[in-house]
């Protein structure tokens, strides 16, 4: 590999202010012309129909800039961001950082829906209600459930509602009172946990087995009681395994009277070869931010639709949208439903993207998704364990991965100190991507988890072990260059300090408020 020099890599860093800070009063981007008098008379007096109360007394304190200016302002900012568009980034996994098709976005975009309003009549908005119907139909048969909901804004969200939808469930068959617990397994993702105790729920997480890397079916039976809600998984997990105990987990959880919601986060690599419905489970999710090519951040925006089995339909949340054979309409008259769970249809922009990928895919194309996406893994798999200080554990259990795998630089750390905050601020001086490292807990000590999805090339994979190699090659020769990265971006070294004492942040304004009062 060429060293980091030749690459020519060297990040963009500019001293742009805020937009508020660029404006002077009285530029324009453009003059929108006055109303006609004629225009004028037939609208009448618009303001009138306005309450006083809320009426804006003085003009919005916007900033005031030429539109070279605005073009140029956002064109710095968006040079000072990484994602696929911009290079290789097959180190974020369990996020699906796939390449987004920009005709997705160009039909997201275009003004005939963006300029839809979620207040109009359903007369006028056959055409998106069509849209969001057909792709709940096509989720029924990707995942082999009956009946599906849009509404889910993301995916800890979709869990809290299958939660929810347990309880109701069960509140109908009067059992529950006797039933608070719910089981997971420590592999899953953090909200199958954190989700349903936010519903009130007590939480059982089962271990993976030291030598399978799987918790054993045994210990199951053992969490299983009469108090048992259901059981909510992860499948395939972050790790890159398929629990292949999934259907006897299943069939335990059932004869104790439990349901079962299976996280379909992880559904690339599945994607036309497995259908989670199939194995018996009651509920799950998937995230059209992920498998389906919507574009996010690893934060959003997000769309987690959420399926049923027949049984638990009538529990999903509303509205869901109907056809009855001439018209389609939204159908909120679900006695049993547990409610709206957010506001109007769901993420429509997303469910366009989703509809448009499905269709430009097609059902022989999602199979071929998911085979590139496993092959892409392992190919990547078996070139980032031939170097020195990176391991894969259970390897010897599971030689194959599915979507990703978690590594670990444990041997690394120990021989040389060097760890994966080190290697991750390193591996960007060679213009790609940080890996992500592990959900909490760190069951896989000093991890990461690269997720190469069907979009990345073979000499892109290549590429990413030759820099993991080049950083080992440093970490065991020359430590201190690892220590002190990384050195080609506009950021040195950030401080984590503020980010990961929780007495320092609040997620919302009014937590905040709530620290500082409490103070």
């Amino acid at each position: 590999m060429k060293k980091c020099e030749d690459t020519g890599y060297q990040a963009v860093r500019w001293n742009e202010p805020l937009i508020f800070e660029l404006g002077k009063k009285g530029r324009r981007g453009f003059d929108v012309p006055r109303s006609s008098e004629e225009l004028k008379e037939s609208v009448g007096d618009i303001k009138s129909d306005i309450p006083e109360s809320i009426r804006r007394k003085d003009p919005p304190g916007l900033p005031e800039l030429t539109e070279p200016e605005v073009l140029r302002h956002f064109i710095r900012l968006s040079q000072q961001t990484y994602g696929t568009d911009s290079g290789i980034n097959a180190g974020v996994g369990t996020c699906t950082m796939k390449y987004n098709p920009k005709i997705n976005e160009k039909l997201a975009r275009a003004a005939k829906l963006a300029h839809l309003h979620p207040d109009q009549e359903e007369e006028t908005v056959q055409g998106i209600l069509e849209i969001m119907y057909r792709l709940k139909q096509w989720l029924c048969v990707i995942s082999g459930l009956d009946e599906f909901s849009l509404q889910p804004r993301g995916g800890a969200h979709a869990v809290f509602a299958n939660a929810t939808i347990m309880k109701a469930y069960l509140q109908a068959r009067g059992e529950l009172e006797q039933r608070n617990e719910i089981i997971t397994t420590v592999l899953s993702h953090p909200c199958n946990a954190s989700s349903p105790g936010v519903a009130g729920m007590k939480i059982l997480s089962l271990y993976p087995d030291e030598e399978t890397g799987i918790p054993s079916v045994e210990a199951l039976k053992e969490a299983v009681s009469d108090k048992t809600v259901g059981m909510m998984i992860t499948d395939p997990y972050d790790t890159g395994v398929f629990d292949d105990n999934i259907t006897e987990y299943i069939d335990i959880v059932h004869d104790a009277g439990g349901l079962v919601a299976i996280d379909q986060a992880n559904a690339n690599c599945i994607l036309g070869k497995l259908r989670i419905g199939d194995t018996g489970a009651d509920l799950c999710h998937f995230n059209l931010h992920k498998s389906f090519s919507t574009p996010h951040g690893s934060c959003g925006p997000g769309s987690a639709p959420i399926g049923a089995r027949e049984e638990l339909a009538e529990f999903l949340p509303t509205p869901l949208v109907e056809f009855d054979g001439e018209r389609y309409y939204l159908e909120r008259d679900r006695p049993k439903s547990i409610g709206q769970i957010g506001s109007y249809y769901g993420v429509v922009p997303n469910a366009i993207r989703a509809y448009t990928w499905i269709m430009t895919t097609g059902a022989e194309g999602m199979e071929e998704v998911s085979e590139i996406a496993v092959l892409n893994s392992n190919y990547l798999a078996r070139k980032l364990i031939k170097i020195k200080g990176i391991d894969l554990p259970w390897f010897d259990s599971h030689p194959l991965r599915m979507q990703e795998g978690r590594f670990t630089v444990e041997k690394m750390k120990e021989d040389t100190g060097i760890g994966i905050a080190d290697v991750n601020r390193r591996i960007v001086d060679f213009g790609i991507q940080r890996c992500f490292t592990s959900h909490e807990p760190w069951i896989v000590p000093e991890p990461f988890t690269p997720e190469p999805t069907e979009s990345v090339s073979k000499e892109d994979l290549d590429r990413f072990a030759e820099i993991f190699q080049r950083v080992s090659d440093e970490a065991y020769n020359n430590p201190e260059i690892v220590k002190d990265a990384p050195h080609c971006c506009s950021i040195s070294k950030v401080d984590l300090g503020p980010a990961t004492d929780s007495e320092k942040w609040a997620t919302t304004w009014r937590a905040y408020i709530k620290k500082r009062e409490r103070d």
